[in-house]
């Protein structure tokens, strides 16, 4: 990649990270001008939340990002290179810290002969636990954006939530994984994120005319309140699936990071993997509210229960 392509990657990622910035901010003032109708110290406690808030879930997850080691750099130097070596040892150490590994797998990131070694098993590694263990982060991040966005009715809390959600997610992979991706890959994530993120505010003006057959729309119409429902579930479920491609084109930027890969085939991919993904994710979100409502009644009689054994008991 020629320098000048580099230089514009960069310029996109800090316009797009500005630009959110600016939106951020400009949300957050307008909320305090509301507040301020209530008493001026509920303005700045308000801004005071916001910024740790701000720190927590953009800030620091950027931090982390930016400081973990790129595998790209290693790929540029000589086999030989001492330098290379330590950069494939504090992936290792990455992994290892970072993920919940058998027993076989922590022996193979520990004793090596020789870097080539090292490289080897750190590919078994990915293959056997990283790649689940990051598939299950996706899948995690992906039901936290369905959910908010599905419940949440404001364009505006949309983006916010999905930007940041989509940051976190990229940040939990990258320490699954040890290392982060080149700084051009990182600046298209950036992008991609941004991108994501102004569909999720789009999206709250979808309506369920627009998505089923004007048939099916208008006998739905008939059932009370089915038609926002509906809709709000389409906005979540568009919204899910944007976050899936999201982390799996993270997960293919740091596992085929150092070779050539066309971005066409990125795309292909991570659309047909994400169309795999998202029945999961709709699948363990829509019985997750009916499974806390069976154990919130089914815990009673288990206390009754108990309590008259107690009581039997005693007598």
């Amino acid at each position: 990649m020629s320098k000048k392509t580099k230089g514009f990657l960069y310029f996109i990622a800090i316009g797009c990270l500005t630009l959110f910035l600016m939106i951020l901010v400009s949300s957050v003032i307008e909320i305090g001008e509301r507040l301020r109708n209530i008493h001026f110290g509920v303005e700045i406690a308000f801004y005071l939340i916001a910024v740790l808030i701000f720190f927590f879930a953009i800030v620091n997850p950027i931090i982390i990002i930016l400081k973990s080691p790129s595998l790209s750099i290693a790929t540029t130097l000589d086999d030989d290179s001492y330098r290379k070596l330590q950069i494939y040892k504090a992936v290792a150490n990455n992994i290892r810290k970072n993920n919940d590994l058998p027993i076989e797998e922590i022996k193979l990131l520990t004793n090596y002969e020789n870097k080539n070694e090292l490289v080897l098993n750190l590919q078994v590694v990915f293959d056997k636990s990283v790649k689940k263990q990051i598939n299950e982060i996706i899948l995690r991040n992906a039901r936290i954006v369905m959910v908010s966005t599905a419940v949440c009715q404001s364009a505006r809390f949309d983006m916010l939530t999905v930007f940041s959600v989509n940051l976190k997610m990229i940040k939990e992979i990258v320490v699954k994984c040890g290392y982060r991706p080149s700084m051009a890959n990182l600046s298209k994530l950036t992008a991609n994120v941004f991108g994501t993120a102004l569909i999720a505010e789009g999206l709250e003006s979808l309506s369920i005319d627009d998505v089923l057959p004007t048939s099916v729309s208008n006998s739905l119409g008939e059932i009370p309140f089915i038609k926002p429902v509906i809709s709000s579930i389409t906005q979540g479920i568009a919204n899910s699936l944007l976050t899936i491609r999201i982390g799996i084109i993270t997960r293919k930027y740091l596992f085929k990071d150092g070779y050539e890969i066309t971005k066409e085939s990125i795309r292909k991919e991570a659309f047909r993997e994400s169309l795999k993904l998202i029945p999961l994710v709709i699948a363990e979100t829509l019985t997750f509210f009916p499974k806390k409502m069976v154990k919130l009644f089914t815990r009673k009689p288990k206390e009754e229960t108990d309590k008259n054994e107690i009581i039997v008991s005693a007598k």
